[in-house]
C-alpha cells in the first residue's frame, strides 16, 4: 500500500505543477510576434527554434519543480494550428527535447536525470504531437515506473489515439508500431499503467489493438490465478472496456468475421473470464484478503453487475448486489454459476453470445469459467 501511495503522490506532484502558468524567466517576446502572424519565413522560423532551444534547456538545467512546470506551460502556451508555425514548432520541439534527453544521461545523479526525463516526458504528453512519440517510445522499458507511466501516457493520450485513427487508412504502420511496442511492457507495469494501454488497445482502429486488449486482459486473469494481483479496483476499467466490444446482436458472435477484427467471443470470453475470478477472489478470499481488497474487489462486482452485465443481458441486475450486502457468499456463487456458467449447465451471457471457456481450439468445450486456484502459501499482499 505504502509503494502505491508514493507512486501517486509522485503523479500528483507533476500534475499540479504541470497546470501551473505563471511567468518564467524564458523570452517570450519575440515569439509572441510570431505567433501573430498569419505567413512566416525563415526568420521567423529561426525565431522558433531558438525559442524552443532556450525553454527546452531551461527546463533541463531547473531543479525547482515550480519553476519547471512553468517553463512546460510557457513551451505549450505557445503552439499555434497555423501550417507554417505547427510544422516547424513540432520540427524544432523534436530536434531540442530529443537533445534534452541525451543531456539527462549526462548529469551528476540518477535523481537528476530521471526528474529531467520525466519533465520532458510530461512537455511530450503536453504537445499531443504525433511526431514527439517517438522520443516517448524509448523510454517504454524503463525500470522506473513514473518514466514507464508518463512514457505510456505520451503514446496513449485520447489526441494522439485521434490523430492515429484518423490517418489509418492511409497508412497503419504508427498505430500499429505503438501497438506492438506497448504490449511488450504489459506483463511487467503496475495496473496504473496497464489502464492506459487498455484504453489505447479499445480505442485503436487496428486489429493489434483488439489483440493488445486481449494480452493486457490475459495478464490481469494470469495474475489473479497466481494470487499475485494487486490493485483490483482498476479491473471495473478493463472489464468495461472489454464489455464494450461484446455486439448485443449476433453480428460478431459465433459467424466469420473480417481479417480486421478477432473474433468477439475471445472477447466475451475473455470478460466473463476476469469477471468470474473477481467473484471468485472475492468467495475464497473473504478470511484471506484486507480490508481494502476486499472493498475494492465488491465495487468490481457491484459496478459491473450494475453497468455492464445489465446491458449485456437486456434486464437491470441487482443479485449480486444483494448477496454483497447480505454477506451472503453462497447466494453470490449461485448467481455467478447462473451468469457465467458452470460443470453441469451453461451460463446466460454464454448460451446468449455464443462462447465457451476452452482455453485450446480442439479441446473439450468447457460450459464453467476456470476454477481459481487455491491461493499458495504465500502472504497476499496490496
Amino acid at each position: 500500500m505504502k509503494i502505491k501511495q508514493a507512486f501517486f503522490a509522485i503523479l500528483a506532484v507533476f500534475f499540479i505543477l504541470a497546470i501551473n502558468s505563471s511567468t518564467v524567466a524564458v523570452n517570450t517576446r519575440d515569439i509572441d510576434a510570431v505567433l501573430k502572424k498569419s505567413v512566416i519565413d525563415d526568420q521567423d522560423k529561426k525565431v522558433i527554434d531558438v525559442f524552443l532551444s532556450e525553454a527546452v534547456t531551461e527546463l533541463v538545467k531547473t531543479r525547482d519543480f515550480t519553476s519547471i512546470a512553468k517553463v512546460r506551460a510557457v513551451i505549450l502556451s505557445k503552439k499555434s494550428t497555423q501550417s507554417q508555425y505547427a510544422q516547424q514548432f513540432s520540427e524544432s520541439a523534436y530536434t531540442h527535447i530529443k537533445a534534452g534527453f541525451e543531456q539527462a544521461q549526462t548529469l551528476k545523479t540518477e535523481e537528476r536525470t530521471t526528474n529531467v526525463n520525466i519533465n520532458l516526458l510530461i512537455l511530450i504528453d503536453g504537445m499531443q504531437d504525433l511526431r514527439l512519440t517517438d522520443l516517448a517510445m524509448g523510454m517504454l522499458k524503463d525500470e522506473n515506473m513514473v518514466i514507464r507511466y508518463w512514457a505510456v501516457h505520451c503514446l496513449t493520450n485520447p489526441a494522439i489515439v485521434q490523430q492515429l485513427n484518423a490517418g489509418i487508412t492511409s497508412n497503419n504502420e504508427p498505430a500499429t508500431t505503438i501497438a506492438e511496442q506497448l504490449k511488450e511492457v504489459v506483463e511487467s507495469s503496475k495496473p496504473e499503467i496497464i489502464v492506459h494501454i487498455a484504453r489505447f488497445a479499445a480505442n485503436i482502429n487496428i486489429p493489434e489493438g483488439e489483440q493488445l486488449l486481449l494480452q493486457v486482459a490475459d495478464d490481469r486473469i494470469k495474475k489473479y490465478a497466481d494470487w499475485t494481483v494487486i490493485h483490483e479496483f482498476y479491473d471495473i476499467i478493463l472489464l468495461k472496456l472489454l464489455e464494450s466490444k461484446i455486439p448485443l446482436s449476433s453480428q460478431g458472435m459465433g459467424i466469420p468475421l473480417p481479417t480486421t477484427s478477432l473474433s468477439k467471443p475471445a472477447i466475451a470470453r475473455r470478460f466473463a473470464q476476469l469477471y468470474s475470478y473477481t467473484i471468485q477472489r472475492f468467495i475464497k478470499g473473504q478470511d484471506i484478503l484486507n480490508d481494502t481488497q476486499k472493498q475494492h474487489l465488491s465495487s468490481v462486482l457491484i459496478e459491473i453487475e450494475e453497468k455492464c452485465i445489465s446491458r449485456l443481458l437486456g434486464v437491470p441486475q441487482v443479485t449480486i448486489r444483494r448477496a454483497i450486502e447480505r454477506d451472503n457468499m453462497t447466494a453470490l456463487s449461485d448467481e455467478h454459476n447462473r451468469l457465467l456458467g458452470d460443470e453441469t449447465s451453461t451460463g446466460q451471457l454464454p448460451s446468449k453470445f455464443g462462447f465457451d471457456y476452452s482455453t485450446t481450439p480442439n479441446g473439450p468445450k468447457r460450459t464453467a469459467p476456470i476454477p481459481l486456484p487455491e491461493r499458495p502459501q504465500k502472504p497476499v499482499t496490496e
